[in-house]
């Protein structure tokens, strides 16, 4: 039997408290539920309603926020020429990859991984849509891999989130780009 739809009122504390949890989460990776609910602007029961456990809230914030990433790929190309693209999105996953790491334990256990192996497949498309983009302008040889071209590029998010991280995830990015190149 399907679930009955949410109130609007529920939906939008929904929203609330996964956009609270994403920011909280940022700034630090053992943040309260409580000051994730007082954020939000709910009660502690409301959190719990939609997320009984903090490892349900946070999946859902890893889930919304590569729903997201994922999803800009047609605007990141819009605006953007296709390379420029591929290293706009490319930064933007490192750094979102970097407070997924800072997240700890709480993505390592079997749940979190069905998560990360469910929504591994819209990125590996997403990195696809970028290559493609960027061998039809000619800016890479063809035939990339994205699963290659994700694994190499994880050097990005393995740099350390400061000034001297943020310049060497740059080096490091270009110098795939340029192995990448016809």
């Amino acid at each position: 039997m399907p679930a009955a739809p949410q109130r609007s009122d529920a939906l939008k504390n929904r929203e609330a408290i996964l956009q609270v949890a994403h920011d909280v989460l940022a700034e630090s990776g053992d943040a309260s539920l409580n000051s994730i609910a007082k954020r939000a602007g709910v009660g502690p029961g409301t959190l719990y309603r939609h997320f009984p456990t903090r490892e349900a809230l946070i999946l859902e914030v890893y889930r919304r926020d590569v729903d997201r990433l994922v999803g800009s790929v047609p605007d990141v190309l819009a605006s953007h020429p296709p390379l420029d693209a591929l290293r706009h999105w490319f930064t933007t996953l490192a750094a979102y990859v970097r407070l997924k790491h800072g997240l700890g334990d709480a993505l390592n256990t079997a749940a979190a991984q069905e998560v990360v192996s469910a929504t591994s497949a819209s990125v590996t498309a997403a990195v696809g849509r970028l290559l493609d983009a960027c061998e039809r302008a000619g800016e890479v040889r063809p035939g990339l891999d994205p699963t290659d071209v994700i694994m190499l590029m994880s050097c990005l998010w393995r740099t350390p989130d400061n000034p001297d991280g943020a310049a060497q995830a740059n080096r490091l990015l270009e110098l795939a780009i340029d192995g990448f190149r016809p």
